[in-house]
């Protein structure tokens, strides 16, 4: 076969047949560890900054085993992942690290990559896969989420959009700059809450992204929301998404701020399609977002640990405490595993088991413990 009609990360394109190396074990190891990288990036498309994150993790791999990787063991990984909990590293980030030693296996384990058949004819031996479900971190629900991450209740969701709407009225009626800044508060966060929304997502909202839905004709042309830079696999770049509309009151909030408010913050030649803006008539960025949630949240005296995030859990709860469908709301929030969905299933059975407690206390006239 022609090298140009190889695969990228061939081992052909990378070390030459028949060639023997001064130093040979640092070399093969080198046409690995960048043939991988050719193989991601040409044939996969993924991101560079992934990439070269997965092989530094690869490369950090074999210099704590001290050993070439067609002479890797899985009892090897089974002591560097130990080596990572003693280091006190997330499990998220684990599992990362975990990611990348599978993947490199399997790249050089494919038969379109031709490693096995190079290591055999230098080394007499080959690489096998030392990653597997026994010692792999699962995806399971909740593992590694923070606990203070929570959604808000029903009370501090009326008390943030209440406040945000006054601000407008304040605004206006002291005749203080800003009024169609805070109106854009107001919408935003009911906008991320009505959508169940990431931050990101929202920024990258723009008018194009919303269509009409013929199964829901009385929400106009918001009908639903196309999110295009919805959170992404690892490396793959954002992942779209259509979610449908919920709420009615949603549509309204919106309708009346493109209508009113977008256009006097919308700068000709800078503002394009973009639905959130900020006074130069630039995209927000999530720190915005941050920043001006942080803002309402502090001067409510709501619990500090609540972010914008916050809202698309509310979002996700409120749908699983009204029992929507488990897959409509993994739909409806893009998640990749049901698992990360059940989160907020399980947080919303607690929750109503918190309030049949409440409820029985106050019916029996038990008193409250602790």
């Amino acid at each position: 076969m022609a090298a140009n009609e190889l695969p990228p990360g061939s081992a052909k394109l990378h070390l030459t047949p028949g060639v023997e190396f001064l130093h040979e074990r640092e070399t093969v190891f080198a046409g690995m560890v960048a043939g991988w990288g050719a193989q991601m990036r040409g044939g996969r498309g993924l991101r560079k900054a992934f990439v070269a994150r997965s092989q530094s993790q690869v490369c950090a791999f074999q210099e704590f085993v001290d050993e070439w990787r067609w002479n890797w063991s899985s009892r090897m990984f089974d002591e560097w992942a130990s080596e990572l909990e003693a280091r006190g590293l997330a499990l998220s980030t684990r599992r990362n690290y975990q990611y990348s030693i599978r993947g490199f296996c399997e790249y050089l384990l494919s038969p379109h990559y031709a490693w096995v058949e190079e290591c055999e004819d230098r080394f007499g031996t080959h690489p096998v896969q030392i990653v597997h479900e026994e010692n792999s971190i699962r995806h399971t629900p909740g593992v590694d989420g923070d606990p203070r991450r929570r959604g808000l209740s029903s009370d501090e969701l009326q008390l943030l959009f209440d406040r945000a709407d006054r601000e407008v009225d304040i605004r206006l009626t002291e005749k203080r700059k800003g009024a169609t800044l805070a109106y854009r508060d107001a919408t935003l966060f009911k906008v991320i809450f009505a959508w169940g929304l990431r931050a990101n997502e929202a920024c990258h909202l723009e008018i194009t992204d919303l269509f009409r839905s013929p199964r829901q004709p009385q929400f106009g042309n918001i009908g639903v929301v196309q999110v295009r830079m919805g959170k992404g696999s690892q490396g793959s770049g954002p992942k779209s998404r259509t979610v449908a509309t919920l709420y009615e009151w949603a549509v309204e909030a919106l309708q009346d701020y493109l209508s009113e408010v977008r256009p006097l913050l919308a700068k000709p030649g800078i503002s394009g399609n973009t639905i959130f803006l900020t006074e130069r008539g630039t995209r927000m960025k999530p720190r915005d977002i941050a920043d001006r949630f942080a803002f309402y949240r502090d001067e409510l005296s709501l619990d500090p640990s609540l972010t914008p995030h916050s809202l698309r859990h509310s979002y996700a709860t409120g749908l699983a405490l009204q029992k929507v469908d488990a897959k409509f709301i993994q739909e409806q929030l893009g998640h990749t595993y049901a698992s990360t969905t059940a989160i907020y299933t399980h947080l919303a059975s607690d929750f109503m088991n918190s309030m049949m407690r409440d409820a029985i206390r106050k019916v029996t006239g038990e008193p409250e413990h602790g």
